[in-house]
């Protein structure tokens, strides 16, 4: 594990930081940015989260899938969790909320945005960090770039469905092109050219793929904290005029993953997974795919939007979140049987 894993929470914090400190400092720059845009995509944070996500799927080895029977309950939970459940309890917990017990603080165009928003990061299951999480909790490597890459696969078709269904039931019109447009940009396209990439990689040999994924590890990390830096000095004004609606964003996001995290564990637990297999499954259910739901937001939404805020608290929540759960994990492996050599 780099340096850059071993401290992820405090670099996520200096960025937050740097982009409220230099949105206050200097708008002007970042509405340059915001202007920058070709059919409602922001192109410079197109560019950042392709450099962010682009060498995490250069890893994801589709191969694998033939594995999927190998722990077949651990990836029905997974599956279960991310499908069945996830996005609808987001969905719920936004409405309660938004449309209930903070009525009275939210007008209603907003608190319909904020709960988009919160669609977007349910709809969107993990890619990328759950591989960083799996190793923080010891977690079966093999099981979790499976429930990766079956994630992935699924993700290009049921994204798009899934979210025009939930933010129809909020009475949020969906613009399908631009749905659309984001999903082949973000999800499509990028797993397309990993595959293609660790094809050829392969084929000139193990190392090459190994070095290869070494050299651009850094980028991934530049588009990240990039893109954070960017995402919070858009919405820095709001951030600093009106910091108790992030802490109204903040509380269902909390009360989501943590809940979602009780259920798969439970349910990992339930199943006498092992808990090389239940720590990632747990993982991967409450973390999201927080690029994706971030670009998507922004496409249909807008910069400014409150659907784009409540993706960015969902990064702030986000890592200091799974960080807890990770600890949690790691002191509660005697509640589950050995793995089986």
């Amino acid at each position: 594990m780099g340096m850059f894993e071993r401290y992820l929470s405090v670099w996520v914090a200096v960025c937050i930081g740097a982009g409220v400190l230099l949105g206050n400092l200097v708008p002007s720059a970042f509405e340059v940015v915001a202007n920058l845009e070709f059919a409602h995509v922001n192109l410079v944070v197109a560019v950042l989260i392709w450099v962010m996500i682009f060498p995490m799927m250069v890893q994801v080895d589709f191969s694998a899938i033939k594995d999927v029977g190998k722990k077949p309950k651990g990836l029905a939970l997974t599956l279960a969790i991310n499908w069945l459940v996830k996005p609808f309890t987001m969905a719920a917990l936004g409405w309660l909320f938004f449309k209930g017990i903070f009525a009275d603080w939210v007008d209603p165009q907003s608190a319909s945005e904020y709960i988009a928003g919160m669609i977007l990061l349910g709809v969107a299951p993990c890619t990328a960090m759950v591989f960083v999480w799996s190793q923080l909790t010891k977690g079966d490597a093999n099981y979790t770039l499976v429930q990766v890459s079956v994630n992935d696969l699924i993700m290009v078709f049921a994204f798009a469905p899934i979210t025009a269904f939930l933010l129809g039931v909020t009475d949020i019109q969906v613009p399908w092109e631009t749905l659309i447009l984001s999903v082949a940009l973000y999800v499509v396209l990028p797993l397309v050219a990993g595959a293609w990439a660790r094809k050829h990689l392969l084929a000139k040999g193990e190392e090459k793929l190994q070095s290869f994924l070494t050299a651009v590890k850094p980028w991934s990390i530049v588009g990240l904290l990039g893109t954070i830096v960017l995402l919070f000095g858009f919405q820095a004004q709001t951030i600093v005029s009106q910091p108790q609606t992030i802490l109204l964003i903040a509380i269902p996001l909390l009360i989501q993953t943590y809940g979602i995290f009780a259920i798969a564990y439970g349910a990992a637990k339930w199943l006498e997974l092992p808990h090389n297999v239940a720590a990632p499954a747990g993982m991967i259910g409450t973390s999201n795919f927080f690029e994706l739901a971030v670009a998507v937001a922004i496409s249909l939404f807008g910069l400014h939007s409150g659907a784009a805020l409540a993706t960015v608290v969902g990064v702030l929540v986000e890592v200091p979140v799974m960080l807890s759960l990770v600890w949690f994990a790691n002191r509660t492996t005697h509640w589950f049987e050995p793995a089986k050599v």
